[in-house]
């Protein structure tokens, strides 16, 4: 199943794109992604890409608070 997800600001749209991919090699898993397309990823496997983008986004948020 597929999601539309909605980006609150259009400009990060290719940030997030290239943030995506970024986490995706950092868990191995962009060979994959590269041969054979989004659409043969597990659920698990999209999930742990963007369960790991929200921690490091969190991450920054954090950092960014602390300073300001």
């Amino acid at each position: 199943m597929s999601r539309n997800n909605h980006i609150l600001n259009p400009l990060a749209r290719d940030a997030l794109d290239r943030f995506k991919y970024e986490v995706a090699s950092e868990l191995g898993l962009i060979d994959k992604i590269n041969t054979r397309g989004w659409g043969d990823m597990t659920t698990r496997e999209v999930g742990k890409i963007g369960g790991n983008m929200v921690k490091k986004m969190i991450k920054m948020a954090e950092d960014n608070m602390v300073n300001q």
